[in-house]
């Protein structure tokens, strides 16, 4: 079993608030995150698939492939867009990087599987020092 990787980065702003929730819980809970007027990151998200290598081409999967699907299904949609408000992967949901990871992993698992790979991790860093991974469980 091989792993293969690919990394893209995206600009967007969001804002963590819950609407059920007071004014003061939600600074209470979310702090700077909580901004009335949003804020934004740079993320990085990488991709990882899995699989064996294909002896006619020596792939798990064609990197190009892997980077279209991205750039279509996760990059696009995302990039320079207000999580809150544009994103309809997103809608109904706080825009959590959390909830980030698992509609990136839903987006794609099944147009991965299409190459003959399996969807092995999403990892998205919103900060130098904050992570995220979702391993579809």
């Amino acid at each position: 079993m091989i792993h293969i990787e690919r990394r893209e980065s995206f600009s967007a702003a969001h804002q963590l608030f819950n609407p059920n929730w007071s004014e003061e819980q939600n600074d209470a809970v979310f702090g700077k995150c909580a901004n009335r007027a949003y804020h934004g990151h740079n993320f990085l998200v990488t991709v990882v698939v899995k699989g064996e290598v294909n002896p006619d081409t020596g792939f798990v999967m064609n990197l190009v492939d892997l980077k279209e699907l991205m750039m279509t299904y996760i990059i696009e949609p995302v990039d320079h867009k207000n999580l809150n408000v544009d994103v309809l992967m997103l809608k109904g949901q706080l825009p959590s990087t959390e909830n980030l990871a698992i509609a990136f992993w839903k987006a794609i698992v099944d147009r991965i599987s299409t190459f003959g790979a399996t969807l092995h991790c999403i990892r998205i860093q919103e900060t130098d020092k904050n992570a995220v991974e979702y391993f579809g469980e």
